[in-house]
């Protein structure tokens, strides 16, 4: 299983980005998906998830204004949609597919796949 993610970038404040995560090797209909930041000198943290039919989401507290994150299952693909970024966003953004369920959704340990991440770095 492998998980590449794509749409980072050097973007100005205020502008917005998609991101994308393909999955290949495994079909993730029936998984949930999730996206990780790790901001410059920090550790890496949970940013947002969404369930296997894409109806429910979950969303850390800074995230829940700016942040969007969608899947298209045919595609076997996950996005984060980022609006109005600040530099504050500015963070490796890590994909992630969640394969136990003993903790909550924002333990990383509850994810045995991930990307390699997609740098965005936001300029004032």
């Amino acid at each position: 299983v492998q998980l590449q993610a794509s749409g980072g970038g050097v973007v100005q404040a205020g502008a917005s980005l998609r991101l994308s995560c393909l999955v290949s090797g495994r079909a993730i209909d029936a998984d949930f998906m999730a996206w990780f930041g790790q901001a410059p000198g920090k550790g890496r943290e949970f940013v947002s998830g969404i369930y296997a039919a894409g109806g429910l989401m979950e969303y850390a507290d800074f995230a829940k204004v700016r942040f969007s994150v969608s899947r298209d299952n045919s595609k076997n693909t996950v996005y984060l949609h980022v609006n109005r970024l600040m530099t504050e966003d500015t963070a490796l953004y890590f994909c992630a597919l969640r394969t136990t369920w003993r903790s909550r959704y924002y333990d990383e340990s509850e994810y045995s796949y991930w990307g390699h991440g997609t740098q965005v770095t936001v300029s004032s």
